[in-house]
């Protein structure tokens, strides 16, 4: 299985040192170059990057259907990885025109944003939909350890699932970093065309702004996380009509939207 490396090393516990093997992530540079143009660095796992580009592109408004991304090869580089994306001209053309409009600066705190108005991107507006029944997210909760197996190796997995209507995890996959997990995420239920009104969305993580951002962005109308929200991300929600359900844990968890 890729995505981890088994190292030796000396644990100390209760006043005695022994030496052991550990299993510890795998963290790796991951370049995606549209149409022939590198356009960004990320770092993630190496597992599930076809599904990345994909849930990326959809959910960074590069392209806006992902009948707009025609696919993706995966290069092995000593340095990283590559993922040569192909996606429709408009799209390029559009992605070009704002590499142009960013060209000459440095020193952004978000990548990419040069006011205020694009550090916050508008959030697109969900379906309304019911917050799914206690039963079900709980049910959801308790499975969701059993299918995150590199967290299990590792200790240092995101993971974010989907659940349908029952509770039932359909699909997880898992990444050291949350937003790219959820990206994964996205990009395998696109290619899957599910249906983001039967079921919902759980993260093993904190649900910050970008995750209600990457939610909404493909239409899913329910986002729950393990633990807290922050308060932009809170407002964002309640702007889109999704609900945000945070510290969703064995026995309990929290409704932060208004009940529709």
């Amino acid at each position: 299985m890729e995505g981890y490396e088994t190292v030796t090393v000396q644990r100390w516990q209760q006043g005695h040192l022994e030496k052991l093997t550990d299993r510890i992530a795998e963290e790796h540079a991951v370049a995606l170059v549209y149409n022939g143009i590198s356009h960004v660095v990320m770092m993630a796992s190496p597992q599930d990057l076809d599904d990345f580009a994909l849930g990326f592109s959809l959910t960074e408004g590069i392209v806006e259907k992902a009948e707009e991304f025609y696919g993706v090869e995966v290069e092995r580089h000593p340095q990283g990885y590559e993922l040569q994306v192909s996606i429709a001209s408009q799209r390029m053309n559009e992605l070009t025109q704002r590499r142009r409009n960013l060209a000459g600066r440095t020193g952004c705190g978000l990548c990419g944003a040069e006011s205020l108005n694009q550090a916050i991107r508008s959030t697109a507006k969900v379906t309304s939909s019911p917050i799914p029944a206690s039963e079900a997210l709980q049910r959801a909760v308790t499975e969701l350890t059993n299918w995150q197996p590199m967290q299990a190796l590792t200790g240092a997995f995101h993971g974010a699932a989907w659940c349908n209507l029952q509770g039932d995890i359909v699909l997880l996959r898992e990444d050291v970093g949350r937003h790219n997990a959820l990206d994964k995420l996205i990009g395998a239920l696109c290619r899957k065309k599910v249906n983001f009104s039967q079921g919902f969305a759980l993260v093993s993580s904190r649900a910050s702004y970008e995750m209600v951002q990457k939610t909404t962005s493909v239409g899913i109308t329910t986002l729950a996380a393990v633990s807290a929200p922050t308060s932009l991300a809170v407002q964002l929600a309640e702007e889109a009509g999704l609900n945000l359900i945070g510290f969703a844990r064995t026995g309990r968890h929290v409704i932060y939207t208004t009940l529709r």
